[in-house]
């Protein structure tokens, strides 16, 4: 996405803004201010890919898995003792999504957990919805195998099984 000049010349006010706001963040604040002034192109796809946008299609793709991993979530809790040992709670945690690539996703999730309140008993762990790895992909392999679960949110071992072997 190309930047007009007045379009360069208000962002980069907004950021001297922010460094007198929120001081503690001014040394980046004026990195993206000088990057926004003097066009650095590689360094601009950088800071207007923080501005990706999810369609409505895409935010009801992830509340989808994220409602899976509730279910699986709430399954295994129904689960017996000797059912939930035979599956490691490790396995039914939500991880996220690579923010490395799919970073767009894990603002997304963020921001259901952290500002709309949703899935408060999602771990978080210590890199926030941040799996490392792409996951996306991974993600919709489970779904399709959840959604011909005839119990969506009272699954048996064997079905969660299933939907964490997708």
């Amino acid at each position: 996405m190309d930047m007009t000049p007045a379009q360069r010349l208000i962002l980069s006010n907004q950021y001297q803004l922010m460094c007198h706001l929120d001081p503690s963040n001014s040394e980046k604040y004026r990195r993206l201010q000088t990057i926004i002034e003097r066009g650095y192109g590689l360094q601009m796809a950088e800071v207007i890919s923080q501005f990706e946008a999810l369609c409505e299609t895409q935010c009801r793709e992830i509340i989808d898995i994220m409602e899976m991993h509730h279910a699986i979530q709430a399954s295994y809790n129904l689960l017996d003792d000797a059912n939930q040992a035979a599956l490691s709670p490790r396995r039914v945690q939500f991880w996220g999504f690579d923010a490395a690539t799919e970073g767009a996703l894990v603002h997304y999730v963020r921001f259901l957990v952290d500002t709309e309140g949703l899935y408060p008993q999602f771990d978080q762990g210590e890199h926030r919805f941040n799996s490392q790895m792409p996951m996306l992909e991974k993600y919709r392999r489970m779904l399709n195998v959840w959604r011909e679960c005839p119990r969506q949110f009272h699954l048996s071992l064997t079905e969660i099984e299933q939907i964490l072997a997708a």
